[in-house]
């Protein structure tokens, strides 16, 4: 097979979705009050050092183990069947990437049955896994539930001086495609930031940069992350219960532009935000078009509690940037691939 046809033979997309999570912390009680009785999760405690939350009927959704790092370290892509896990891993081998088979512990620890990993973008470990492994035990939270399947566990949001070669590096490993950008000013700071998916969910992956600056404002390696609840009330009642048990809340309640998803942001005790979420479209693949849009809110999604002092470390901490090369894994990422491409054509190197 041959041209676009066979292009299309050989594509993982929709084949992928963001499966797993895990955060470093020694903020480990912290984190189990946040997840349990704030955001409504499953909890399994594995040891002193180990725990994981649940969101449905698979083993392991976060996997947070002991670490100073206070940050997501690894991400994990769940591959539907093995000839498209194969096909990754072929393309890591391809183009000279360090890649490492999981021991049989680490891939039960995830709750999978096949794990290999390989360097990502600002240093997030990427796991590849396939053949997830399903809990007979019944789910206690106080959701009533999430809503994952064939669209993944939520997404990912990163910050980058690099945002180019970030997609370059998802479209040659998954095969990513641009949903759509939003272009946003925020105290005077330009921020473009570009949506990109790899299965029906709107977006598994969001990169967001500072227009005309080299700078990356954000501490953690991820911005913030994604769950979306199964009701209306379910975002309510966390939103309530974040508020109630004194976490941080970033962001109040809003509508994004783009995914048109309802949702507020809490500050987890690792100091990244957790965005739970309600609604969001399915992109229809025979009619989805990428455009850009101007605000990343209908309306809402304003700071909560936000000072001078937390304006004037977000300024430090992006000139701090500027001394730090970011990793991009240039191998995978490539030259990067300019936005108005859908990540089949030529590349270049873009903000």
């Amino acid at each position: 097979m041959t041209g676009d046809d066979g292009q299309a033979a050989r594509s993982v997309f929709g084949a992928v979705h963001l499966g797993h999570l895990v955060i470093e912390t020694d903020r480990l009680a912290d984190w189990r009050r946040f997840g349990t009785d704030a955001i409504g999760m499953h909890h399994d405690a594995l040891s002193r050092d180990l725990m994981r939350f649940r969101l449905d009927d698979r083993e392991c959704r976060f996997l947070l183990r002991r670490g100073p790092a206070e940050d997501v370290v690894a991400t994990g892509w769940h591959v539907d069947d093995h000839t498209a896990f194969e096909r990754i891993e072929a393309r890591v081998r391809a183009h000279g990437v360090p890649l490492v088979a999981g021991t049989e512990e680490e891939a039960a620890l995830r709750g999978v049955e096949r794990l290999v990993r390989f360097p990502g973008p600002k240093g997030i470990t990427q796991e590849l896994c396939t053949t997830p492994t399903r809990s007979a035990e019944p789910l206690r939270m106080l959701a009533s539930g999430f809503v994952t399947g064939a669209a993944g566990l939520g997404h990912i949001a990163l910050t980058s001086t690099r945002p180019s070669r970030i997609r370059g590096y998802f479209d040659t490993l998954l095969d990513a495609r641009l949903t759509d950008v939003i272009e946003e000013t925020i105290s005077g700071v330009r921020l473009r930031i570009r949506f990109l998916r790899v299965n029906e969910r709107h977006h598994s992956i969001a990169v967001a940069n500072v227009r005309g600056l080299p700078v990356d404002p954000v501490r953690t390696r991820v911005q913030h992350l994604n769950v979306q609840a199964a009701t209306l009330d379910d975002v309510a009642r966390s939103y309530q219960r974040v508020h109630e048990l004194g976490f941080d809340m970033a962001l109040s309640v809003g509508r994004h532009t783009n995914d048109r998803e309802l949702s507020y942001y809490a500050r987890t005790p690792s100091g990244f935000e957790w965005e739970v979420g309600w609604n969001p479209l399915v992109i229809d693949e025979t009619t989805w078009e990428p455009s850009t849009h101007q605000g990343i809110s209908v309306w809402g999604h304003l700071p909560v509690g936000r000072t001078i002092v937390d304006r004037l470390a977000q300024f430090r901490l992006g000139a701090r940037s500027l001394t730090r090369p970011e990793n991009t894994v240039p191998a995978l990422g490539g030259a990067g691939i300019a936005d108005g491409q859908n990540g089949r054509g030529p590349v270049q190197d873009v903000s």
